[in-house]
């Protein structure tokens, strides 16, 4: 039985890439972006720290507006993104964030991974002020060389 088509990544409507910036010459490998690690498994504190860091930096003192959340939330996941990378770990990173006015209706999220559990880990950041919530996730996926 054959492989099938090959997959493609579908992007729904209004969905963003977030892309960290070039941490090397052109043309190099992803081997080049990796120093060894000794650590085994995803430090979830380590990523937790640095979301939070950056969502303080753009959300902290800030008043929910519905014409900043493009903004807010692609600077969220580009920064957490570039910090993460700048880790030097071998993984691969999704990061997602949604920013939500704040309500009595409350806001809830969920998520499912199938996955090594003994090298790939997620962490999930939840950060509120008197006028909205942020829920950033972190998906960390090991690269095997």
């Amino acid at each position: 039985m054959g492989a099938g088509p090959p997959r493609r990544a579908l992007r729904g409507r209004g969905a963003r890439l977030a892309v960290a910036p070039p941490l090397g010459r052109v043309g190099a490998t992803m081997e080049e972006y990796h120093r060894h690690c000794d650590e085994v498994g995803f430090n979830a504190d380590e990523a937790h720290n640095i979301v939070k860091e950056c969502i303080d930096g753009v959300l902290g003192g800030e008043d929910y507006n519905q014409n900043n959340i493009n903004q807010w939330t692609a600077s969220i996941v580009e920064q957490s993104l570039t910090h993460l990378v700048k880790l030097g770990k071998a993984y691969k990173y999704i990061v997602t964030c949604a920013v939500v006015q704040r309500s009595a209706y409350g806001f809830h999220t969920a998520s499912s991974c199938f996955w090594d559990t003994t090298s790939d880990g997620t962490c999930t950041v939840r950060w509120e002020n008197r006028t909205m919530n942020c829920i950033v996730n972190v998906f960390a996926i090991a690269i095997v060389l």
